[in-house]
């Protein structure tokens, strides 16, 4: 089977309210205040948890919801360009897959962090974070590891399963699409289960469907993987 290069630039941006919560209700419940609140507490935030439990699309669904609000935010990934500087414009900082920044990287997250926590103008920007281990076991310079942890921290929990399940035809439904149990058997059974991958596969069946004039269906799937 030839391994599929997912294009994601036409994804739709993530929210907060397709999150499916499972066992991260309270991750979810305190992002939905934090962004939705007049102000936000400068505590910062810090989300971590194996690939697929939802760390990214929570960034991303926070990201959107302030955008909403006005709310101008800097975001930094593995990535991103090193060096780049605090911009005061900035409300909020973002910081995804930090257990993945070298230091070049880790000197840029350090110095949006001292910024943000003590800016020139007097006004504390808050910061929003995510990576796969909890800070203590991050490997990372000691100042920054440490700051990751100075406030709330939410373990996030892949979706079982079933829920797995529910989040896709959930997905699939937005888009005003039907899922048949073979196809999500089918999918499950040889792709990715993390809903991050689910929903990048969603996403090229859509666009694929839409091309072909066809319904999603195995044989579908597999002209899909044939044609890549």
């Amino acid at each position: 089977m030839k391994q599929m290069a997912l294009d994601i630039a036409l994804a739709p941006e993530p929210t907060l309210a397709a999150f499916v919560p499972a066992g991260n209700a309270e991750a979810l419940a305190h992002l939905r205040l934090w962004c939705e609140g007049p102000a936000r507490s400068p505590l910062p935030i810090y989300l971590w948890g194996p690939e697929g439990a939802g760390k990214t699309h929570l960034l991303r669904a926070a990201r959107q919801a302030l955008a909403g609000q006005g709310a101008a935010s800097g975001w930094l990934d593995a990535q991103a360009a090193p060096h780049t500087a605090f911009d005061a414009r900035w409300d909020v900082v973002l910081l995804d897959e930090v257990q993945r920044y070298g230091p070049e990287l880790q000197q840029t997250a350090f110095n949006w962090f001292i910024n943000a926590a003590t800016p020139a103008d007097g006004r504390p920007r808050a910061v929003l974070a995510a990576g796969r281990l909890p800070p203590a076991d991050l490997p990372l310079r000691e100042d920054l590891r440490t700051r990751l942890g100075w406030g709330h921290v939410f373990e996030l929990h892949p979706l079982p399963d079933e829920q797995g399940r529910a989040a896709l035809r959930q997905a699939a439904a937005a888009r005003g699409l039907a899922l048949g149990d073979d196809v999500i058997d089918y999918v499950l059974a040889r792709f990715s289960r993390d809903l991050g991958s689910l929903m990048q596969l969603l996403d090229q069946l859509d666009r694929y469907a839409l091309q072909t004039q066809r319904p999603i269906t195995i044989p579908l799937i597999r002209s899909m993987l044939q044609n890549e």
